[in-house]
């Protein structure tokens, strides 16, 4: 599974960002997918995530902030974040659970990140 994101760059505090992740490859079953992100010197910390069939689940931070979306049909997820401060200034990382085939197990994926920097 590869996960392809696009979008990320340099805003200035208040404005907003668009981020988007195709997932390819062999894929038998998507289970989750979603966003994560990590600033200098921070774990990793998750943003917003949808598992099939269940609710989207968005990080402390958020606050309304971000709208999240995924197209199942397109393993294609989706990141709306407005509101942006400075302190939202992190690689962003897009992530997938996924089984490859039906003979094994499922497992993460991440994409390559993208650099998300909002100026004060």
């Amino acid at each position: 599974v590869q996960l392809q994101a696009s979008g990320g760059g340099l805003v200035q505090a208040g404005g907003s960002l668009r981020l988007s992740c195709v997932a390819s490859g062999s894929i038998f079953r998507m289970n989750r997918m979603g966003w994560y992100r990590q600033a200098p010197g921070k774990p990793r910390e998750l943003v917003a995530s949808l598992t099939t069939g269940g609710p989207t689940n968005y990080g402390h931070f958020v606050k309304g902030r971000f709208t999240f979306s995924r197209d199942n049909a397109n393993n294609t997820v989706t990141l709306q974040m407005s509101s942006l401060t400075p302190e939202d200034t992190a690689v962003y990382y897009c992530n997938a659970n996924a089984r490859e085939h039906a003979w094994v197990s499922s497992r993460d994926y991440w994409g390559q990140g993208t650099q998300v920097t909002v100026s004060s």
